[in-house]
């Protein structure tokens, strides 16, 4: 809670359900109500992202701690509690799934009118559980919120998909709970040891060795498969592919973030002697992963597969720096995570926006685009610098500072990730020069109309922060700083007392 004992989180997690509720209550055919569902659906929306500024403002940077914290006893029986909390870790990601979710639905505005009602609900569904996933400090209560999130994504993917969406829907989902259902099991044998699954009361759990690894290997299958990474990465492609401009937005935006906060928040803490052994398996997925998912992405011709390829990639430079266990390695990744969600989400507009005019991603069907669309070709010029990692743009802070990380450990490492910086321009440029630059041949083309007020209000916050984050960093740097600082101390220590035990 806030100073004055008002609810903050919980009114921030739970508000977007108010929207959904007035959305039930609206009666009436779908073409009549479809206006007032929208505004419904972003007014909620948007509540939530100024609900939401107030953790900005009222956030102390120098405090480790959890902060506007929320406690009650959900199950007092069990030790299962209701606890909610942010700290420097967590809270940019709430801010970011406030900022994106009313983009999302400001760019579904003029979408057609079947079933408006339940794109608007599903999309405030997962914005609900999205923030409780950053917010939550119980083990339990971060496991409904991380399961809750996939029923609305494979809605959202099932019914308002592409043409192979069902198939790209049950393969998320499918991937997605078996990682999950590894997890839960891993946090009733936590909560059958310790009697609990607060968060705070589990800092001192001790448990041998060979129980962290397995616990270890539990969590890692559901953040492996969410982020995801190399090689569970299969069900991602597809499903970015599929899903509508918003579904991809919010996919790439925060989802993917979900994988490696949970590392940060739970497996690395709770199990600091299996984090030790398995990290250069970790590291060495994650190295695979940056390079192949490069590659994967030069040979694609539909944009939406270059991007997805391309998050891949970039999770995986946040990975090495959470493997890193380094102050300078975990808030380049914190930080690579923020610039992705901004510079992924952008992408995938950007497509959108020609998708929604010209009915196709495939790059062989543009060219010259710049000559009919002068504002489209500095937008999507902005981001694609930033997926390269242009310094002064968002990507290129965090990726340093992994890099800087990751050479404490190995060159080779490091020369792996840094391969991303090259491999990168090589597919953003060639994707950018034949959809933008190339000769405008196609008649159809001829007639397409730049940038409406709605579309550059929709970039507008987003070009913002990409230039923020590349040009002065240390505004964000300094929100991670002292959580991140904990973090670190807290892992060292956590070693120094094992060893010493001899366990």
């Amino acid at each position: 809670m806030n100073a004055a004992g008002f609810p903050l989180l919980s009114t921030l997690t739970f508000l977007p359900l108010a929207g959904v509720a007035a959305i039930l209550c609206l009666r009436g055919e779908e073409e009549r109500i479809g206006r007032l569902v929208r505004g419904i659906a972003l007014g909620t929306s948007l509540a939530v992202l100024a609900l939401a500024s107030l953790l900005w403002f009222g956030f102390d940077n120098a405090s480790g701690a959890y902060q506007f914290q929320e406690h009650a006893n959900w199950m007092p029986e069990t030790g299962i509690s209701y606890h909610m909390g942010v700290d420097g870790i967590s809270v940019l990601f709430v801010l970011l799934t406030a900022l994106l979710t009313p983009i999302c639905i400001l760019a579904s505005w003029r979408m057609e009118q079947t079933r408006i009602r339940a794109y608007m609900i599903a999309f405030l569904l997962l914005e609900t559980a999205m923030i409780g996933v950053f917010s939550a400090v119980d083990l339990l209560l971060f496991y409904v919120f991380f399961e809750a999130a996939l029923v609305p994504v494979f809605l959202i993917i099932g019914i308002w998909g592409g043409t192979h969406r069902v198939r790209a829907a049950f393969k998320l989902f499918f991937y997605t709970l078996a990682g999950a259902v590894l997890m839960l099991l891993a946090v009733l044998a936590i909560w059958y040891d310790a009697g609990s699954t607060d968060l705070t009361q589990l800092m001192g759990l001790h448990l041998s060795h060979g129980a962290q690894m397995w616990m270890f290997l539990a969590f890692f299958a559901a953040f492996a498969v969410k982020m995801p990474m190399w090689p569970f990465h299969t069900w991602q492609p597809e499903a970015y592919a599929e899903a509508p401009t918003a579904g991809s937005v919010m996919l790439g935006g925060v989802m993917l973030n979900m994988g490696a906060y949970g590392f940060l928040r739970f497996s690395i803490p709770l199990f600091p002697q299996a984090t030790e052994t398995l990290a250069p398996f970790v590291l060495a997925l994650s190295a695979i992963a940056v390079v192949y998912a490069s590659l994967v992405a030069l040979l694609q011709q539909d944009m939406k597969k270059i991007v997805a390829y391309s998050s891949i990639a970039h999770m995986g430079i946040a990975t090495i720096g959470v493997f890193s266990i380094d102050e300078q390695g975990i808030s380049g990744a914190l930080l690579q995570m923020l610039a992705h969600g901004v510079v992924s989400g952008a992408g995938f507009l950007c497509i959108g926006v020609l998708q929604d005019r010209v009915r196709s991603r495939d790059i062989g069907h543009f060219g010259g685009i710049a000559k009919v669309m002068p504002a489209y070709a500095v937008v999507a010029m902005i981001f694609t610098l930033a997926a390269m990692a242009l310094p002064g743009t968002a990507s290129f802070p965090g990726e340093f500072l992994v890099l800087v990380g990751a050479w404490k450990i190995s060159p080779w490492l490091t020369l792996a990730a840094g391969s991303s910086m090259i491999l990168g321009a090589a597919y953003m440029l060639r994707m950018y020069r034949a959809v933008v630059f190339s000769r405008l041949q196609r008649t159809e083309l001829r007639q397409l109309l730049d940038l409406s007020v709605r579309e550059k209000l929709i970039f507008a916050p987003l070009v913002l922060l990409t230039l923020w984050i590349g040009i002065h960093p240390g505004t964000f740097l300094h929100v991670f700083q002292a959580s991140v600082s904990t973090l670190v101390h807290r892992q060292e220590a956590a070693l120094a007392t094992a060893h010493l035990a001899g366990l």
